[in-house]
């Protein structure tokens, strides 16, 4: 029984990986013009929630929101949610209608095919450079000034230990949310660890919950 597991996980996870790369391989002309100029922005946006809706429905994946305040369009927010997998980047895009740019760290670019999109559209920091977290702040009032929102995950990166429910946070997310007084709106994935974490042999298709959480305005007083 423990080999046909085997089995099932390593083609199960294989198959993931070509679905990341299919979605972008057919739509890769869309995909280049609309990086061409920043304000064609939304359109790629809407190509990247294609592309994470046919990872997550390919893999088995489907998704329930529970919503205790809903998001309002063309309106900026400070997206952030727990981190535990890779679904997470999906799940996040396939739930939130609000064009918003990634701030990720710096390593992700590196990855065939993704990094080449990756480091175009999203807000890059390499955490061990205090100059290049100061840079965020600046790339992101401009995405914020051409209407999008911001989303973080506020852990920085998928703790090693996984028994770890939840990390400690960082708090550029917080600060960037308080320097441009956007409201931020915490959400939760309870599912994805059991269901894609970072353990090769793990996992299963089928349901990843969502959680709005009510949203929290930030102080009028910068800190």
């Amino acid at each position: 029984m423990k080999i046909v597991k085997i089995i099932f996980w390593t083609l199960w996870r294989v198959w993931f990986y070509i679905m990341m790369a299919i979605p972008i391989l057919v739509m890769l002309p869309f995909l280049v013009v609309s990086r061409l100029k920043e304000k064609w922005y939304p359109y790629f946006f809407i190509m990247a929630r294609i592309w994470a809706k046919a990872i997550l429905y390919g893999s088995g994946f489907y998704y329930r929101v529970e919503a205790e305040q809903q998001i309002e369009q063309n309106k900026s927010y400070m997206f952030v949610a727990n981190h535990t997998s890779m679904a997470d980047i999906m799940l996040m895009l396939a739930v939130v209608k609000n064009p918003f740019v990634f701030v990720g760290k710096k390593e992700l670019s590196k990855i065939p095919l993704f990094g080449f999109f990756y480091k175009r559209t999203c807000i890059l920091v390499d955490r061990g450079s205090q100059k290049s977290r100061m840079e965020v702040f600046n790339r992101a009032q401009k995405r914020l000034n051409q209407g999008l929102s911001i989303c973080i995950f506020p852990e920085g990166c998928v703790p090693a230990d996984e028994s770890i429910v939840l990390d400690e946070f960082k708090d550029g997310a917080f600060r960037l949310a308080i320097e441009h007084q956007i409201p931020i709106v915490p959400m939760t994935f309870p599912d994805n660890k059991k269901r894609f974490s970072y353990t090769f042999f793990s996992g299963s298709p089928g349901l990843m919950r969502v959680k709005i959480h009510s949203f929290v305005l930030p102080l009028t007083e910068k800190i």
